[in-house]
Parts: structure tokens; C-alpha cells; sequence
């Protein structure tokens, strides 16, 4: 990606994003929020909360959002590679299907086999690799290989493309006092970050939540730089290599924190929400850990929003979890 800063991420340019976002043909949905009150879903805490829930969402993540911004900007039957630990990869082999384009996914050897398996299915080559050889891999498909980068999460693009998530958080709670997302690179967080604040809620507070063993975006705001870091989590979802660089800049603006959940708060969390009826993979159930485990401060009486990322998650990978 070029060098794109904070400055280029403006109202116009995400409100133009949302609309082709959801005319694209890929098929995004604008996704229910629920009130955790109409759950059984226990809260420790005396406030009003929505779940938005984006593991209803075509392909089975937010992803989806911003690889429909992404692909409308790029050339049909281009040849692109990118790197995925799955849902990212998932909506980017779904959109080379139905756009003509030739794609390959780096994956991380962590990552769940049946993930690669089905992006496979949708005619995309997958290549697995050690976590921290995913960008090596990445630049010799682009040099060797002739094909272009596609970035899963430090791309201008694809950011706009998940900030109508945020957009239609608004619609639903116009003023939240709280917003708890999820962050891997950042580029949801960034995005919807992004969104809310340059929609007017200048009180909001915006949380992003990493885990323990895979918490880029929370060294980088200790180091003030974007940092890359051998990422090891459960939510492997939310474990690449580094932070983005323009993720890391719009989340230095707008995000309050970044908190930390354990692995074991997120498997903790898959179990509670299954137990709910709802089937969230660990990544899109870090939001939801933190909020559980009492990791958001000063929620009393306030108006807060829960983002569920995702549900790609398989009857294998639910085996693991405690009942």
C-alpha cells in the first residue's frame, strides 16, 4: 500500500464507501443489533447494551464490508495474494470467484486446517507458513510471482469499507457512550472508530481488544509506532505478524484503549454465547470477553455497544471449549 494517512479517512469518503458497500454484489447485509437484555447473556454491570452481530454477515464476518470496497476499486481478473488467518481470506476468496480474479492466501500454520480447506473450495491457492514468515511469503508472490497485495488490514480501502459497520451502529444507538471492537491489525477498529467520531460523537468511547499473546496494537501504543510481534492466541483471527500503520494512526485519534483479554476469557466467552444461541468464533468474541470480564471502565448507566466480528467456527474448533 502506498503511504496513506489519517488525513485521507473523511465523512465523504466513508459515507461514498458505505454506499458501495452495500450495492455491491457480493451480497453485505446490514447485520441485526440486539439488547443484551433480550438474551440470557448474564451482566454484571447495570447498563444498556447492543450487540451488533456481524457473525450473521455474508461469509461469516465483518470481512466481507471491506473486501466489497476493496475488490470494486481493482481491476476484474486481476491476480492478488493476501494474508489470512481466515475470515479475511475467506471473503477474499469469495470475492475472486465472483470478480474472475486469479488469488492466493498466505495462512498461518496456526490457523484451523478446515479454514484453508474452504477457501480452497472457492478455487483460491493457499500456502501455510510459520506466523511470522506470512509477509516474507507475501513479497515473494508479488515479486516472483508477478501478482498484486491485497492487505487484509492496513489498506485504505478495505478501512472504509468496514467503517458502515459503524454506520449502522448509529442508526440504531445515535449517541453510544461506549463502543467495544475487537483488533487484530486494525482495521475494523480503525474503521469503525473512524465513523463514529467523524459522525459528531465526540464523547464516545471506543475500546479495542486484543489478546494477551497477540496484542500489536497495544505495544504499539506503548511504543508510539506500529510493532510487530511473534502473535500467539486462540483467536488466531486476531494474531498477525503487526499492526497497521494507518490502523495504528486512526486508532491513536480515536480509540480510548486497548485492553487485553486472556485465552482463557475467550474461550470462557465462545461458551457463554453458544450457550445464548449464538455461534461467535473466538476472534469475534474477544469484544464480548472483555465486557464479561469487567475489562471496560465506568459502564454503569451507560449506553454501550458489543461488536460479535465472527462466526466461522467449526464443530471441531467447539470441541475445545468448556460447556
Amino acid at each position: 500500500m502506498g503511504e496513506v494517512s489519517a488525513d485521507a479517512v473523511t465523512l465523504d469518503l466513508l459515507r461514498e464507501a458505505r454506499e458501495t458497500v452495500m450495492s455491491s454484489p457480493l451480497g453485505v447485509i446490514n447485520t441485526p443489533m440486539i439488547p443484551w437484555c433480550q438474551t440470557t447473556l448474564p451482566l454484571s454491570v447495570d447498563c444498556s447494551v447492543h450487540i451488533k452481530l456481524e457473525n450473521m454477515q455474508r461469509t461469516g464476518s465483518f470481512k466481507i464490508r471491506g473486501v466489497a470496497n476493496q475488490f470494486s476499486r481493482r481491476p476484474r481478473g486481476g491476480h492478488f495474494v493476501t494474508m489470512s488467518a481466515g475470515n479475511y481470506g475467506k471473503s477474499f476468496a469469495y470475492a475472486s470467484k465472483h470478480y474472475g480474479s486469479k488469488g492466493k492466501v498466505v495462512m498461518p500454520e496456526t490457523a484451523p486446517a478446515s479454514r484453508a480447506v474452504l477457501i480452497q473450495s472457492f478455487g483460491v491457492e493457499v500456502e501455510r507458513v510459520p506466523t511470522s514468515s506470512m509477509m516474507s511469503a507475501v513479497n515473494r508472490c508479488v515479486q516472483d510471482g508477478n501478482m498484486t497485495f491485497l492487505h487484509s488490514y492496513d489498506d485504505l480501502d478495505l478501512i472504509a469499507g468496514h467503517a458502515s459497520l459503524g454506520m449502522e451502529v448509529l442508526e440504531v444507538v445515535p449517541e453510544p457512550d461506549v463502543v467495544v471492537v475487537c483488533c487484530g491489525g486494525g482495521g475494523l477498529l480503525a474503521g469503525v472508530a473512524a465513523a463514529i467520531k467523524l459522525s459528531g460523537c465526540n464523547k464516545t468511547r471506543i475500546y479495542g481488544v486484543e489478546p494477551e499473546g497477540a496484542c500489536t496494537m497495544y505495544q504499539s501504543f506503548v511504543e508510539k509506532k506500529p510493532v510487530w510481534m511473534d502473535a500467539k492466541s486462540i483467536a488466531s483471527g486476531l494474531a498477525p505478524p503487526s499492526a497497521g500503520k494507518l490502523p495504528f494512526e486512526l486508532c491513536q485519534l480515536y480509540v480510548e484503549r486497548i485492553v487485553l483479554v486472556s485465552d482463557d476469557e475467550i474461550k470462557a466467552a465462545v461458551s457463554a454465547l453458544y450457550r445464548a444461541g449464538l455461534v461467535v468464533e473466538p476472534a469475534g468474541s474477544a469484544a464480548f470477553a472483555a465486557l464479561a470480564n469487567n475489562k471496560i471502565p465506568d459502564l454503569e448507566g451507560k449506553k454501550v455497544v458489543c461488536i460479535l466480528s465472527g462466526g466461522n467456527v467449526g464443530k471441531d474448533e467447539l470441541n475445545n471449549f468448556p460447556d
